[in-house]
């Protein structure tokens, strides 16, 4: 055995101090070291709180590789724009004189501690919500559209719209990072005169031009990113694949629901990219005991000829976030458990109350919590105000910038 004398010099020969190596302190540390903390920090406070330890770790952050992983690891923040919250340091107009409102935002791996975003006040007053895209806020009015982003503020002005009329904006998304040089603005418009006139337009950011695809009768309300390729649904609930190039266009997929109905026999059923799976999901009402309402989600098996959508009995480590607006994009999440979230559920957002949360399938009535109030509504409508909705800050979006 060794002596004290002796164990005390074998430490001291091993512990370098720092100066000697040349590291002065936290600041200091590799950014390979730095990073490795990244994929073990559980809420987006925790991210916020690491790029904002001080610049070197700022920049560890920005040139991480694999930020958006932490969009499938963690709850989307909820955004409440009716909710007013009072921020007296904050300032009231933005660098261009625009009035500002101070919304509340709300973590749900933190829900008690305030959070807050300022929205410019013409997007409640004169813009028409279209959509939102990787932390981005779409939003027009007549010819004009805006993208702001929800946190920074920063504002995207598009060239106006090749419309003749006043329009109304049936969907819009962004298909990459505002950012990225491969980033494309796609809005579904029609006329707001007579809704005779139906266009999807694309315009690639920066550029001074949109390109048209006219829809005729039809009109896209949800686009979604599945694997790379761009799927397209319609107010008739019928898929498309979406192309940007050579031209702007839609192929119909062939889809058979179950019971080999050849229509949608859901009311306003929205897509959701769920891992590898592409869901579909909507309400049935309970007319008896139990929770009012019962989702059920599908899955599209695209193996088959014609694609056929399955029931996806039980979502075993995932959760699904929906706001109330057609036009509002839904999430999911994996392994909500790190945050003490629920599997196999969907997080519902609403005006009235932060959120509700339902079971999916089986699990209906075991995670309904009786003190909501029945009368929420949970069909998923259109809307002139702009609602309750789920993001992701485009900060996680940047991967390696």
């Amino acid at each position: 055995m060794q002596s004290p004398s002796k164990i005390s010099s074998a430490s001291a020969s091993i512990v370098t101090p720092p100066t000697v190596c040349g590291i002065q302190g936290w600041a200091d540390l590799p950014e390979g070291l730095v990073q490795s903390i990244i994929p073990l920090l559980g809420s987006f406070l925790d991210l916020l709180a690491f790029a904002g330890t001080c610049h070197s770790w700022r920049a560890a952050f920005s040139s991480y590789p694999s930020k958006s992983t932490s969009c499938a690891l963690l709850p989307p923040l909820l955004i409440r724009p009716n909710t007013r919250v009072s921020a007296p340091h904050l300032p009231s107009k933005g660098d261009d004189g625009r009035k500002l409102r101070t919304c509340q935002v709300i973590d749900l791996a933190n829900p008690n501690t305030p959070l807050r975003c300022q929205i410019p006040q013409d997007t409640f007053q004169k813009l028409c919500f279209a959509g939102s895209s990787y932390g981005q806020l779409i939003c027009g009015s007549g010819r004009n559209c805006l993208v702001v982003d929800v946190f920074t503020g920063a504002k995207v002005s598009p060239p106006q719209l090749p419309f003749s009329e006043g329009t109304y904006f049936n969907s819009g998304m962004l298909t990459a990072p505002i950012a990225s040089p491969d980033s494309h603005l796609l809005v579904c418009v029609e006329s707001d005169q007579n809704f005779s006139q139906r266009s999807l337009f694309d315009w690639p950011v920066g550029s001074n031009s949109w390109s048209e695809l006219q829809l005729n009768d039809s009109r896209i309300e949800q686009i979604v990113d599945f694997n790379g390729q761009f799927i397209a649904m319609d107010f008739r609930y019928k898929l498309y694949t979406l192309s940007l190039a050579p031209q702007l266009g839609l192929q119909e997929i062939t889809t058979v629901w179950w019971d080999d109905m050849d229509e949608c026999p859901f009311l306003r059923p929205w897509l959701v990219v769920c891992g590898d799976m592409l869901l579909i999901v909507d309400h049935y009402i309970n007319l008896f005991h139990g929770a009012p309402v019962s989702y059920k989600a599908y899955r599209l098996d695209m193996s088959t000829e014609p694609a056929t959508w399955v029931e996806a009995a039980k979502l075993e480590s995932c959760a699904l976030f929906i706001g109330g607006d057609v036009r509002s994009p839904a999430f999911s999440c994996t392994s909500p458990g790190r945050w003490s979230g629920r599997t196999n559920c969907l997080y519902y957002a609403h005006d009235t109350q932060p959120w509700s949360l339902h079971g999916l399938g089986d699990d209906v009535d075991a995670l309904w919590d009786d003190s909501t109030d029945p009368e929420l509504v949970f069909k998923r409508n259109w809307y002139r105000q702009l609602q309750p909705f789920w993001v992701y800050p485009s900060m996680l979006y940047s991967d390696g910038q």
